[in-house]
């Protein structure tokens, strides 16, 4: 039979991969491009910390665990 069923958890990790992974293609233009201007690195700065945050709430809620 071709229809299997996945957990939930796996399109959530997946989904979660995208979004991390997101970050990473708007990273890496900034890093080429930057030249020393305080308000370009403030302002990754913050998109980082948000990200960290991010990152930390869904590690926090166990949703990158695959077993418990």
């Amino acid at each position: 039979n071709a229809r299997r069923r996945y957990s939930v958890k796996f399109y959530l990790v997946a989904v979660l991969f995208i979004l991390f992974d997101v970050e990473a293609a708007f990273l890496l233009p900034w890093a080429v491009q930057f030249k020393g201007n305080l308000r370009s690195f403030g302002a990754m700065l913050a998109f980082m910390a948000t990200l960290l945050v991010g990152y930390i709430y869904v590690w926090g809620r166990g949703a990158l665990e695959w077993e418990k």
